[in-house]
């Protein structure tokens, strides 16, 4: 019997996923009580060769190689994978602490949840600017919260993919993860994983947050620039608006005439921010155009595609 199937989903970071293997050979569950199914996302470095080498530290290790590009379709091949009644996700720059297993059975069996999230410590490659507070720890896959265990709400910040678990009664009963959202390659974008907790949520199920259950999240350098917030906030936002309706009478170019107006008067109160609040707060304030700049960005992209194929199918050849 398989208690719980871990699935690391990689693309193009073979070092950074041997530390999380290394990790996981410390696990204090025992060996042949779960299975680790690590899914090669396309990648084109020495990944196979890192997971060849760890599946003689870590006999319950499978690798799967999923083509098709994005982060969705290879947690979806590794939930079709799986063995295990509790389904638990980290990612390939995450260090999970030695008893994260336990942990996550313990708490899921006496709290009787459906799904989880746990705590996610920051490791910075390099110190963070001064800017950079925890008001922005959730576009880093951060989470310090150290309220509860406690049930969650949708209105609630629902935990990140570095650290969850679900039953896997939970898929075969409202679906696998979107394949429309979440990161392709090296195109930042989300929200597959919030959508699927909002899902199960919807249907009566229960979402804890439990503090206990502790990974800590590497912070490349590179992550902690304002340039990566601004790019990751409007791919996110651009892959958000191409999955979404806007209803509006009134629209200019396909985008909503509300959406135009709220993106003029956030860049004004961006000024206004710009010179009298702290920084955290201002750069915060001008991530929201980002966001909105994002959403315009995937209307117009989403209204090309549809004219592109309507004049496709109706020119006669």
């Amino acid at each position: 019997m398989i208690d719980i199937s871990v699935i690391i989903c990689t693309y193009n970071r073979a070092n950074s996923l041997a530390d999380t293997l290394l990790c996981l050979t410390k696990q204090t569950y025992e060996n042949v009580n779960w299975e680790l199914i690590v899914v090669d996302n396309n990648s084109n470095d020495n990944t196979k060769e890192v997971i060849n080498e760890y599946s003689r530290k870590l006999p319950n290790l499978t690798y799967k190689f999923e083509p098709q590009q994005g982060l969705s379709f290879a947690r979806n091949l590794g939930i079709n994978s799986a063995h295990g009644a509790i389904i638990a996700f980290t990612d390939d720059d995450v260090l999970p602490e030695i008893d994260w297993l336990v942990q996550i059975r313990n708490n899921m069996e006496k709290y009787n949840c459906d799904a989880c999230g746990g705590y996610i410590a920051p490791k910075w490659e390099v110190p963070p600017p001064s800017w950079l507070t925890e008001i922005f720890y959730g576009f880093l896959a951060i989470k310090t919260d150290t309220n509860g265990p406690r049930q969650l709400s949708i209105s609630d910040e629902l935990p990140f993919g570095a650290n969850m678990a679900f039953r896997k009664s939970m898929f075969s009963r409202y679906g696998l993860f979107d394949t429309q959202k979440g990161r392709k390659g090296n195109t930042l974008a989300g929200g597959e994983d919030i959508e699927m907790f909002e899902r199960i949520i919807r249907e009566n199920c229960s979402v804890y947050y439990f503090p206990g259950i502790k990974v800590t999240h590497k912070v490349e350098a590179f992550r902690i620039k304002k340039n990566y917030f601004r790019r990751w906030r409007f791919q996110c936002s651009k892959n958000i608006a191409m999955t979404s309706t806007f209803e509006s009478t009134r629209k200019v170019f396909g985008i909503p005439l509300y959406l135009l107006n709220q993106t003029a008067r956030c860049i004004i109160k961006s000024f206004y921010y710009l010179i009298t609040m702290p920084k955290d707060l201002a750069f915060r304030q001008e991530m929201i155009i980002w966001h909105f700049w994002g959403l315009i960005a995937g209307i117009l992209h989403s209204n090309y595609n549809h004219l592109h194929r309507k004049f496709f199918f109706t020119k006669k050849w």
